[in-house]
């Protein structure tokens, strides 16, 4: 079943974010935080995006985060959890140059061990 995904736009929902869970691939960090109960949309998944100035200049940091963009697209309405906010974040010199089929598993590998 597939759900609909929105894009985190606040600082404070970042922040809240990375009190989560965290989880590592070679492509990626991923943090995933559940949404409280109360929260509006409870069948909404959320999803945001960063890459730190590590990463490179501004077009590789752009790079990294379209790819980042087009993964969670792809995976996150079948594979994300519905009232689960994610954030994706770039790594340094891995994300832009990681095969995409090696970006997709790392994304599914991370999502798994998020939620067993």
């Amino acid at each position: 079943m597939t759900h609909d995904v929105e894009t985190l736009q606040n600082r404070s929902d970042f922040l809240a974010c990375a009190r989560g869970k965290r989880q590592g691939t070679k492509g990626m960090m991923v943090q995933a935080l559940k949404r409280p109960t109360d929260a509006a949309e409870p069948d909404l998944i959320r999803v945001g995006f960063t890459c730190s100035k590590k990463v490179g200049n501004a077009v590789a940091r752009n790079r990294a985060k379209r790819r980042l963009r087009e993964v969670a697209r792809l995976l996150l309405p079948e594979h994300g959890r519905p009232g689960w906010d994610y954030v994706l974040i770039g790594s340094r010199d891995n994300t832009a140059a990681r095969p995409f089929p090696d970006l997709q598993s790392d994304l599914l590998r991370a999502l798994a061990k998020l939620h067993a």
